[in-house]
């Protein structure tokens, strides 16, 4: 994989979910070591699928860290932009699964290795060279990784990349709302391709209506592709409803990264229906528990699409 160039290249967040998963012989919560982070998910959602595909962050040198370098390197993603850091120890979140598999998060993130990646430490050469660059607005909460976020887009953007960004609202990482609106109105005019859920358009827009707050973001951003993701619902793309595939959720923690992965693998493949390919993902994705061992390859995806009539 390091001797390729990556079609992908994914910014952000890497870092541990710890999920539930039952109670100890005391009635005490067990929880399973999951790999995590938007950014990261979308890195081996498409590597699974069979887009080349980066990573670019950091994470702490310390047992969690290249317990996470080691997973990504086993899903063939590049870790060449991958800096594992003495200093700062790797970020965490303690996951709480409600009912019908959606979640609540607690971080431990202060001072961690993701929001310590230094504009400096980017491999400019791999950004460059890259069909796309995905990043997420979790990396704008700290400086560092902010000015990093920033002038890798930066990079991209002279190279011709296509940028790519998911809004990911998680409320704890935010001195208020109006802070997360101004860090997305600075970064989402560089964006080309956006993610965003049903709720997060409603933040950034006022707007409750999914449909019409997709219109405000596309006018708004001069978006060549957004998907309003909605959960059980499916997801609004470029303004068309897509139906959910049925599925027997089990946890939603990657479900929006498994569908963007596939969104993108489908287009950067040129298949047929894009859309529907990425609402099969993400069904396959819930069905499983944590976010990275979750994500489902090609033949999972193509088998549910069988499923339901059709293939992409």
């Amino acid at each position: 994989m390091e001797n390729r160039q990556p079609e992908l290249v994914c910014l952000g967040e890497l870092l541990i979910d710890f999920t539930p998963a039952g109670t100890s012989s005391g009635g005490m919560n067990l929880y399973e070591r999951n790999p995590g982070g938007a950014p990261a998910n979308v890195a081996v959602a498409a590597a699974r699928l069979g887009l080349s595909a980066a990573f670019l962050g950091k994470v702490g040198a310390d047992l969690h860290g290249r317990f996470l370098k080691a997973v990504l390197e086993r899903e063939e993603v590049d870790c060449r932009g991958l800096v594992l850091d003495p200093e700062s120890p790797t970020t965490l979140a303690f996951v709480e699964l409600l009912p019908g598999g959606e979640r609540d998060f607690a971080f431990h993130r202060k001072g961690c290795g993701d929001t310590r990646l230094r504009p400096d430490e980017l491999p400019e050469d791999l950004i460059r060279r890259a069909k796309v660059l995905h990043v997420g607005t979790l990396s704008l909460t700290d400086e560092p990784a902010c000015g990093a976020t920033f002038r890798a887009v930066a990079l991209a953007r002279e190279a011709g990349a296509t940028v790519s960004c998911d809004v990911n609202y998680r409320a704890p990482l935010w001195e208020a709302e109006g802070e997360f609106r101004a860090a997305c109105a600075e970064l989402l005019p560089k964006t080309d391709w956006l993610k965003v859920s049903e709720e997060e358009a409603a933040i950034l827009t006022g707007e409750t209506d999914p449909f019409r707050a997709g219109e405000i973001l596309r006018k708004r951003y001069t978006l060549s592709h957004l998907a309003v993701t909605r959960g059980e619902k499916g997801a609004i793309l470029d303004g068309v409803a897509l139906p959910a595939f049925p599925a027997r959720a089990v946890d939603a923690t990657g479900a929006g990264d498994s569908f963007w992965g596939a969104y993108l693998y489908a287009l950067l493949r040129g298949l047929p229906e894009p859309g529907r390919f990425a609402c099969a993902a993400a069904s396959c994705c819930v069905e499983k528990r944590g976010a990275i061992p979750a994500m489902p390859d090609r033949e999972a995806v193509e088998a549910r699409m069988k499923e339901r009539g059709g293939l992409a």
